[in-house]
């Protein structure tokens, strides 16, 4: 399989879930000649700046690990062009934009995939299930940690971006458990530009749901994160640190009137779960979970917060 990958940014983590297998050629693509030359020769990609190439080759897929302003415009290109395409997240800048990219997708023979990783990680999937099984009782009360220090040099985790940024793929687990909430409240401290931190409150009809990320942690710190969710039988707690290749490890814990016990969950790159899940589709051997679509409440969600920090009207 024949992979155009757009990015040599954030484009290097799914470049190393590539690079791991032996079933695909990748093509990496970028506009610095000389940095993404050095990108591909480290995973053993060859290279282009050759853009317009991605969309008039005969790729398969089109991986677009490119600036949000770009996701939406992109994936419509590819879809235009017969390739199936992978957009890093989130979908879209605004909802116009998801939508139609979402539009266009279902009515094309083509897949769409957006990198919702974190529905990958083993610790969510053990939220989701238990949420579908109703294996606790129903979920009442769900608080979302994101606590970061700057592993990655040059992004800015400032106020103005760290909803879309940050929060987005926590908001999506809201949205899978919860649904769209009746009411958002929401309180920001900033220390400057590239700094800050977010508090959401997410009311509900017989609950409640908290979304905490903050980019003022050191650099000892790392990255640390997890959940508490409580259902009316008992609860589950995920704690999960991460380094600076992504790749988060952690524990779920259930506290119930029966006890504490560690849930077995396996561990797993979620970068290279995301890809493996990706590649299963377009061979036929999986259906799509990370489908347009599928984002549309999370990222509305998400720019409802975006909408309160900034003062700026999305939709």
């Amino acid at each position: 399989m024949r992979i155009a990958l757009l990015g040599t940014g954030f484009g290097q983590a799914h470049a190393a879930a590539y690079a791991a297998r032996g079933d695909v050629e990748v093509v990496m693509f970028g506009r610095n000649p000389a940095k993404t030359a050095e990108a591909a020769d480290r995973f053993g990609f060859a290279s282009s700046t050759d853009m317009d190439r991605a969309f008039e080759d005969d790729f398969d897929l089109v991986d677009i690990c490119l600036p949000l302003p770009l996701h939406a415009e992109y994936t419509l290109r590819a879809l235009a062009a017969g390739k199936h395409a992978l957009v890093e997240l989130p979908l879209a800048q605004t909802m116009d934009d998801a939508r139609r990219v979402a539009e266009a997708a279902e009515s094309s023979s083509r897949h769409v995939f957006v990198d919702m990783f974190e529905r990958f990680i083993p610790a969510n999937r053990a939220l989701f299930d238990a949420v579908r099984a109703g294996t606790y009782g129903r979920l009442e009360q769900l608080t979302l940690r994101n606590q970061t220090a700057h592993l990655w040099p040059g992004v800015s985790l400032g106020l103005r971006v760290l909803p879309l940024e940050a929060m987005h793929s926590d908001l999506d687990i809201i949205t899978r458990t919860l649904g769209r909430p009746e009411r958002v409240e929401v309180a920001t401290v900033a220390r400057d530009g590239s700094s800050a931190a977010v508090e959401a409150v997410f009311r509900f009809d017989g609950a409640l749901a908290r979304a905490s990320v903050s980019s003022l942690m050191p650099m000892a710190w790392g990255a640390r994160g997890g959940y508490t969710a409580t259902f009316s039988e008992g609860v589950l707690e995920s704690v999960s640190t991460m380094g600076f290749d992504g790749r988060p490890s952690g524990t779920v814990t259930a506290y119930t009137a029966g006890g504490v016990g560690e849930l077995e969950v396996e561990p797993a790159d979620q970068y290279a779960t995301m890809i493996d899940h990706v590649l299963a589709c377009l061979r036929g051997e999986a259906v799509n979970e990370i489908a347009p679509a599928s984002v549309l409440d999370a990222l509305q969600l998400t720019l409802d917060v975006e909408q309160q920090i900034n003062g700026s009207v999305v939709r």
